[in-house]
């Protein structure tokens, strides 16, 4: 009877945590419906932003501006690492610092310092468990991060950029493209990147603009904004991408649960039908004594 009770008590125990795993599935499914709203509504603002900065800078006017210009000179580069503040995501952060060492390692052997500059608990943990130094760190961003904020670490860099303090910028976060398919992605984003020859010579690259204020002051508003823009996509980007990990992580434990809880059933009934034959037997043992 010991047994039948020990099983007992973990079938119980599963099954809390089933309900456990459900509710913070059911919880990660809402979070990632108001996610994927914010981050497919700001998505084609930055793609057509993007395109036309690309085709200005790459036409023939041949427009030069300091976030275009390679700074050649600078050794020191950024990279903006954005991971979770809460874990039970799966393999989403693991897969997104991957990538930052990966981009880390490849910079230390070109000679490139790279200052680093984590968002969320569990990418700060992990730098910080390895020893690396953080140039800065920020746990304020959740499933809604804002532009306000966003902006403000923006402006830093291309403050940074301008003043040929620093080489490069790059991001290093899980981009969003459907519900099925997320991909850890490291983003140039200083200094932006003008179209290659090809994609320079096709027609719709071509078409020549009359620029009203004048192309250097209407680029000097727009490729800064274009950099806030592509930064902010990739922190709601980010967080659409860690609540469908979640959802699924989640769904997966629970469904995990709920197998575990039929297989702990199967091994009651086994157990207490054991217990209930050798009772039987005790009793007729001993009625066969009797005679």
């Amino acid at each position: 009877m010991a047994k039948a009770r020990a099983i007992t008590k973990r079938r119980k125990t599963v099954q809390n945590i089933r309900k456990i795993t459900r509710t913070m599935q059911l919880i990660a499914t809402a979070r990632f419906q108001a996610a994927f709203n914010r981050a497919t509504a700001t998505k084609p603002y930055t793609q057509h932003i993007t395109e036309l900065v690309e085709r200005l800078s790459g036409g023939q006017t041949q427009i030069e501006h300091p976030l275009l210009r390679v700074n050649a000179e600078s050794k020191r580069s950024v990279l903006i690492v954005l991971t979770s503040n809460r874990g039970l995501c799966g393999g989403y952060n693991a897969a997104i610092l991957r990538a930052a060492l990966e981009h880390l390692k490849a910079g230390e052997r070109a000679g490139r310092a790279v200052n680093l500059h984590v968002m969320g608990r569990k990418g700060i943990g992990f730098f910080k468990f390895l020893g690396r130094a953080l140039a800065a760190s920020d746990t304020r961003f959740e499933d809604k991060p804002r532009f306000e904020d966003v902006n403000t670490i923006a402006e830093e860099l291309i403050a940074g950029y301008e003043r040929q303090k620093l080489d490069a910028v790059h991001v290093s976060y899980m981009k969003f493209v459907s519900t099925a398919v997320q991909r850890v992605t490291t983003l140039q984003l200083l200094p932006i990147e003008r179209p290659k020859a090809e994609e320079a010579a096709r027609p719709a690259a071509q078409v020549q603009y009359e620029f009203t204020p004048p192309a250097p002051e209407l680029l000097a508003e727009l490729l800064p904004e274009t950099v806030k823009a592509r930064l902010f996509q990739c922190f709601t980007d980010a967080a659409v991408s860690e609540q469908v990990s979640r959802m699924v992580a989640m769904k997966a434990a629970t469904d995990a649960a709920g197998d575990m809880v039929r297989s702990l059933s199967q091994q009651y009934n086994r157990a207490r039908q054991s217990q209930i034959t050798l009772e039987l037997l005790d009793i007729v043992s001993g009625a066969e004594a009797l005679r």
